[in-house]
């Protein structure tokens, strides 16, 4: 396709430019993101049942709480077991708020990747 008015030509080439600019602003955004809430944590301590459905936690031995998720790991196969669980920290939005009105009561929730199993007790 042959432009042949340059005014015209030079709308194009700056709606396309602003297009591609926009793209790769969304692309970028969405990487910080993940990386803003990417940290890989080890945790062991006593597999229990969380407060919303599907949902579990695990007291670390340093007194920690972590809410834990995962799509890939079955926990309902260590609840109430001694474990050390692998995964990733979820940021979520309203992530202080909770800590506020808990009175710091979960430290972190994570995206658990792994699970090593240590023992069939808590103790």
């Amino acid at each position: 396709m042959k432009i042949e008015n340059p005014w015209v030509r030079s709308v194009l080439i700056l709606a396309l430019a602003g297009s591609l600019s926009a793209i790769a602003l969304a692309a970028q955004e969405n990487q910080t993101k993940t990386k803003a809430g990417g940290k890989t944590v080890s945790v062991t301590g006593c597999l229990q049942k969380g407060d919303e459905a599907g949902e579990y936690s695990v007291t670390g031995e340093d007194g920690k709480r972590y809410g834990l998720r995962s799509k890939s790991v079955d926990l309902s196969k260590h609840l109430g077991h001694k474990v050390t669980v692998t995964g990733t920290k979820i940021r979520e939005e309203d992530e202080e708020k909770k800590k506020n009105e808990a009175g710091g009561g979960e430290y972190a929730n994570l995206r658990v990747t792994d699970i090593k199993h240590i023992s069939e007790s808590c103790q």
